[in-house]
């Protein structure tokens, strides 16, 4: 009976401390967008990982303003998130951009603004295709039914597309030979702006030395405006154990539904 009375008395004790702490009040944390310091460089960034002292305090969809359950001065993380293949259930902090790190303050009941800068990593390779030096990394294949057009918008800008009208059906472009790409489950992505008035498949070109096989990865649905999507190639790669080479390729079908199909596009990256 002593041990029970003793136990309750210790319950009280301690109810009634932790009704004298005072409760904890969170500093706000303010994220609008995550920038990629790189020129003429497009970005969807869409997410901020945060990380204080390198634990996940939770990822957040931008802009963003949430609180933090900490004081004083603390490693502020920040990790720029996107839509892997531009679905919104698969969101990832992108591999090949580096981290923003900061040592803030955290004073309770402030807000904090941070503006994040990230970059490409420094072991980052890249293949680009931006349309702006003297030569075309990217050619029609067999199938393709017409040429990749060039064009140049009104600030001088330029970027490559494809038109398919009357009897045209197929429009197909591919990268050169892409040589050297990692394996065993390493990141390869693919990065692409577009804009098209129909549906368009991305897929990869596996090159065996006896054979080709063409992997399709990608529907992307039509967009009236730019967009960038981030298409996830690495299991593709991983799964060519004994290729030679790869290429990505972008391919359109005649939708007669529609006058003609248009599909433009631009700054097509690989990131290894």
């Amino acid at each position: 009976m002593k041990k029970i009375t003793y136990l309750l008395a210790l319950l009280i004790i301690s109810a009634c401390q932790k009704e004298e702490n005072p409760n904890i009040i969170p500093t706000y944390l303010k994220i609008d967008t995550i920038t990629l310091d790189e020129n003429n460089t497009t970005t969807n960034i869409t997410d901020a990982w945060v990380y204080i002292n390198d634990q996940l305090q939770g990822v957040y969809e931008l802009p963003a303003t949430f609180p933090v359950l900490e004081n004083d001065y603390q490693t502020l993380r920040i990790k720029a998130g996107i839509k892997s293949n531009g679905i919104a259930s698969s969101r990832i902090a992108y591999p090949f951009y580096a981290s923003f790190i900061d040592t803030v303050i955290f004073n309770p009941n402030q807000t904090i603004t941070v503006n994040p800068t990230v970059s490409y990593l420094e072991s980052a390779h890249f293949s680009l295709e931006d349309f702006e030096g003297a030569g075309v990394d990217l050619e029609t294949t067999i199938i393709s039914d017409t040429i990749l057009l060039e064009f140049t918008d009104t600030l001088g800008n330029q970027y490559g597309g494809g038109v398919l009208n009357d009897s045209l059906i197929t429009f197909e472009i591919a990268t050169d030979e892409l040589l050297d790409l990692p394996q065993a489950g390493a990141p390869v992505f693919l990065e692409l702006d577009y804009k098209c008035n129909t549906e368009f498949l991305v897929g990869v070109y596996i090159n065996f030395p006896q054979s080709v096989l063409q992997k399709d990865l990608l529907w992307i649905n039509p967009k009236d405006d730019w967009n960038k999507i981030y298409i996830n190639l690495t299991s593709t790669i991983s799964e060519g154990v004994g290729a030679e080479s790869f290429k990505v390729f972008i391919g359109m079908k005649r939708d007669f539904s529609l006058d003609k199909n248009e599909l433009y596009f631009d700054n097509l990256k690989v990131v290894y």
